[in-house]
């Protein structure tokens, strides 16, 4: 069955709660949205959540800030919403293939959804269809990361040869694996050795998680001198930078480039001394956030329906111009 038949069965069955529990929008209804993220400590996602919310004191509206950092959580967040009367909500899920799910509680409640940053997928790994997007292209953000630290190796004069890579992955994620595959295509297409490029599976998306999963890998392969390191986000890439630390390895012979361009890079950049953490590809999370509340509240006061997927592009941002980045980011 396909996912739209799933979601019109799921509707179909919840025909009655629809009836009592569903918003119409009066010229003078309150218009409530949530915006919901999987890890509301990162920078990210706070920049998302407060750049919704600014706006939404901007044009009149009122956001809900919520965690959804597992299933459950996330369905008791939407219950949460629909008991103060919102008429949709944001969400960056903490599984994509919980799509369904969501969709079936949201429907329920009459509210309109976007996902921002992961998009649902369905069944087939495809994406959910009828929920509107907004996001990177994983894959190009990817690129970008894999040439910039191929650039640099030239700029050092290293030989591929010699080179280990640290690949921190986690293909559950499938935003994850499009940004991993997308750097490591990059960097095999400058000469790099695919031998040379190392897997460290990580459980989660943080600075502890990576961590734990790149000490192994440096220590078994302790022959190479110089270490490249991309992964999903900059807090992963830091959580290698700092096992390469911990192995004696010094910045100089390390090259790691996160994603995202949040205050893990901005730290970093800011220290006294140069570390491993060469640069970051930046997004706008600000960005992100303004412009999917901005297309949910349209949607919800104007029936303005967003587009189905909007790709975000990024900027390198290094230690010498992270400043002027951030500024012209809004990060």
């Amino acid at each position: 069955m396909k996912p739209r038949s799933l979601l019109a069965s799921a509707m179909l069955g919840s025909a009655v709660l629809l009836s009592t529990s569903a918003h119409v929008l009066a010229a003078d209804d309150e218009v409530i949205l949530g915006f919901i993220v999987k890890k509301p400590e990162q920078a990210w996602f706070i920049n998302e959540q407060k750049a919704a919310t600014a706006l939404g004191a901007e044009k009149g509206f009122k956001v809900v800030r919520l965690a959804g950092e597992d299933g459950q959580q996330v369905l008791s967040a939407i219950d949460n919403l629909n008991s103060q009367g919102a008429q949709g909500f944001v969400i960056c899920p903490p599984d994509v293939r919980l799509g369904q799910s969501i969709m079936h509680r949201a429907n329920q409640y009459g509210m309109k959804v976007i996902t921002v940053d992961d998009r649902f997928v369905g069944g087939d790994g495809a994406p959910l269809e009828g929920v509107p997007h907004l996001g990177m292209s994983g894959y190009k953000i990817g690129q970008q990361v894999g040439n910039a630290i191929a650039d640099e190796m030239e700029a050092r004069g290293w030989d591929p040869a010699e080179v280990a890579a640290l690949r921190i992955t986690n293909y559950e994620l499938p935003t994850a694996k499009e940004r991993t595959d997308g750097a490591s295509d990059a960097l095999l297409e400058r000469g790099f050795v695919e031998a040379n490029i190392f897997d460290a599976p990580q459980q989660n998306t943080d600075t502890s998680s990576a961590f734990s999963a790149a000490s192994p890998v440096i220590s078994k392969n302790g022959d190479f001198e110089h270490w490249v390191i991309y992964a999903l986000n900059e807090e992963s890439v830091l959580g290698g930078v700092r096992a390469t630390e911990q192995y004696g390895l010094a910045a100089d012979d390390v090259i790691g480039v996160g994603i995202n361009g949040s205050g893990a890079a901005f730290a970093e950049f800011s220290r006294e001394r140069p570390t491993g953490f060469y640069a970051t590809v930046a997004v706008s999370s600000t960005s992100h956030g303004r412009e999917t509340a901005d297309s949910l509240y349209r949607w919800v006061t104007e029936d303005v329906e967003p587009s189905a997927n909007v790709e975000t592009q990024g900027t390198l941002m290094t230690r010498s111009n992270w400043e002027q980045v951030r500024d012209e980011l809004g990060l």
